[in-house]
């Protein structure tokens, strides 16, 4: 299932790198910017994180909520945001719910590995409907940061 722009995003509950409940609605009344990646500690991965670390200022002068989720277990992600210094939390989608909710993805991925999050990135609304969508079938690709900042704008 695709998301399109004007669809109700769907909600979730997942685990933070600190081992709390994230829920999607808990940023209601504010803009979220929803970065999925495949796998911590990989390359593209990490650029595309550290693109919106570097870039936090921005969403926060925004005051918008940004958030990475990947189907790596929470600990993986607390050691990932260590290293890497993400001020934005970081959520284990390790049962594939999110990410098969929102269609990203991949049924196979690199050394035969199944259900790993597809790089994607969504921007929701303050009333958590789909303004920004976009997923990449090619992990080696980085989000449209632009058009990603000119919609939070």
């Amino acid at each position: 299932m695709s998301l399109k722009i004007g669809d109700q995003a769907p909600n979730f509950t997942l685990f933070s790198s600190d081992l709390k409940e994230v829920n999607l609605k808990d940023f209601a009344g504010k803009k979220v910017v929803i970065h999925f990646f495949p796998m911590a500690f990989t390359g593209v991965c990490t650029t595309q994180l550290c693109t919106m670390r570097d870039n936090f200022g921005f969403y926060e002068g925004l005051g918008a909520q940004v958030l990475g989720i990947s189907v790596d277990s929470p600990f993986t992600l607390a050691k990932f945001k260590e290293d890497n210094n993400y001020q934005f939390p970081l959520l284990s989608d390790f049962n594939k719910e999110a990410s098969n909710a929102y269609g990203a993805i991949y049924e196979e991925f690199v050394f035969n590995l199944k259900g790993v999050s597809k790089r994607a990135a969504f921007v929701i609304d303050e009333n958590q409907k789909v303004i920004y969508a976009e997923v990449l079938e090619s992990a080696g690709d980085l989000p449209n940061f632009k058009a990603i900042d000119d919609i939070v704008k």
